[in-house]
């Protein structure tokens, strides 16, 4: 498991999220807050997992590294992200709903090809790796929220940040599942 990656991943895919964790962190209670984003990054990097653990059964790997497409189609797309924060009685429901609308298919299409080839010992690891860095990313938005400056780097940089990082892991993707030594070796 590459850590770089994964936190490259982590970060890449949750960037528009950090928007909403300000707006969140100053509706609801840090502590509401972290559970709820926690569960919904558990949710869909177990998905992720489980969804690349069946398809690495029946494929080689290399041919799953094909799925390295997703984060590069992304990266090249239009964006069509819902910024709507979901209103809920439960503050974790709330934060919980509100990730999953935001960034499900993003997170999907992501990690499932970094997490597709790993084993389960692996997956816990690099589960327990996100979670310190959900709860770092919570308490250093929650410090920075108020800071002007911040909030105007993430709105005219933070798109296309995004987007080189989401290329970036697709061609990661494509190098180390070995899809590009196995194409080098077909050819003549």
């Amino acid at each position: 498991m590459n850590y770089w990656v994964l936190a490259l991943t982590f970060l890449s895919v949750n960037l528009d999220f950090f928007f909403m964790l300000i707006f969140l962190l100053r509706k609801f209670p840090v502590t509401k807050v972290l559970l709820g984003y926690w569960l919904g990054i558990v949710v869909l990097m177990s998905a992720s997992y489980f969804i690349g653990r069946s398809l690495a059964a029946f494929l080689p790997e290399w041919l799953l590294g094909i799925l390295g497409v997703l984060p590069i189609y992304l990266a090249l797309r239009r964006d069509n992200d819902r910024d709507d924060v979901q209103q809920h009685r439960s503050a974790v429901w709330s934060v919980f709903l509100t990730y999953l609308s935001v960034c499900a298919g993003c997170n999907l299409a992501i990690f499932l090809p970094v997490l597709a080839g790993e084993t389960l010992t692996n997956f816990g690891l690099a589960l327990l790796f996100i979670s310190g860095l959900t709860v770092l990313i919570v308490f250093l938005i929650k410090l920075i929220a108020h800071i002007p400056l911040v909030n105007r780097m993430m709105t005219t940089h933070g798109e296309r940040l995004m987007r080189i990082c989401y290329l970036a892991i697709g061609l990661y993707v494509f190098w180390d599942s070995g899809l590009i030594h196995h194409l080098i070796s077909l050819w003549p």
